[in-house]
């Protein structure tokens, strides 16, 4: 007879509990633990990225190309030293979902070749923020570490053409500068141009005794720059470096971003004679070839 009294205070304090569930007011107010952006949320969550993984980037340059940007793969007697050299190594990553890439090095009779493919793959931890978003700022940081310099006829390159005409004829500098900094107006073009140099074709001071600096000069139409042939947006660089053997070596540099994916190739190439320089034109038509072919996987 006693334990059937407990049975009606069990009861309520059921009722207690199920009302406090049901959020219905109480002491902790309503109850809400949906994020942003999921239902019963009242702010919508921008949208993820089209990409949610990324490919194998060792199986994703085919063996033609290899050929064509490794020479020396083709050189090598020994067919199991071969086949490793096709497969590359892939780099060091944490999170295969997010960031991988595979590194190819081949050495020639003529030069060593080098070749890094990278994909990235962006994610917003900003719910206001969508993944595109995110990867647009991510590519941008990426151009400005480039540094790439100013297309020719832009408004500053026109200005100063204005100023070095005025200078010509005889006038003073528009920026105020002395008439003995005018006097130096030869020696300071020709330091102009070498750092310039630096940009557009890399070519680094102290490296005279390997040749005239003007011979490796960047053709017109090849410096470093925007590209529109592929992915949503891209650029260019090509660096040309001595080594501390003297030993000239170039490395063009070519980045893409489609959507929230931002492809790295890294090209490079160092001759075996000091007198070589590396052809800027070549090593950029493979680059962006390779380039090509990998935004077109991506838009499949």
């Amino acid at each position: 007879m006693q334990r059937k009294a407990y049975v009606p205070g069990v009861a309520a304090l059921l009722a207690v509990l199920l009302a406090g569930c049901t959020g219905g007011g109480g002491l902790g107010g309503e109850a809400d633990d949906s994020k942003p952006g999921e239902p019963g949320s009242s702010t919508a969550a921008a949208e993820p990225g089209k990409y949610r993984t990324l490919p194998e980037p060792c199986g994703e340059v085919d063996p033609a190309t290899l050929d064509s940007m490794l020479p020396g793969i083709t050189e090598m007697p020994d067919e199991e030293q071969q086949e490793k050299a096709y497969e590359g190594e892939p780099t060091v990553t944490y999170d295969t979902d997010r960031h991988v890439g595979c590194r190819w090095k081949v050495e020639s009779s003529d030069a060593t070749h080098h070749l890094l493919v990278d994909f990235e793959r962006v994610v917003s931890y900003d719910t206001a923020v969508s993944d595109d978003t995110r990867a647009t700022e991510v590519y941008a940081s990426k151009v400005q570490k480039a540094d790439l310099p100013e297309p020719s006829g832009s408004a500053s390159s026109d200005a100063d053409a204005d100023a070095d005409a005025d200078a010509d004829a005889g006038g003073e500098p528009s920026d105020g500068a002395s008439s003995a900094d005018s006097g130096e107006s030869g020696k300071s073009g020709d330091e102009g141009k070498g750092k310039e140099k630096e940009k557009g074709d890399g070519e680094a001071s102290g490296s005279a005794s390997s040749g005239s600096p003007e011979d490796a000069a960047t053709p017109a139409g090849l410096q470093p720059r925007v590209l529109d042939e592929f992915g949503d947006e891209a650029f260019l660089d090509d660096a040309l470096t001595t080594s501390a053997s003297a030993t000239r070596h170039r490395t063009v540099t070519v980045v893409f971003r489609t959507s929230n994916v931002i492809v790295t190739i890294e090209y490079d190439e160092q001759p075996g004679r000091r007198t070589d320089i590396p052809d800027s034109k070549e090593m950029q038509d493979k680059a962006q070839e390779l380039a090509s072919s990998l935004a077109d996987g991506f838009a499949d």
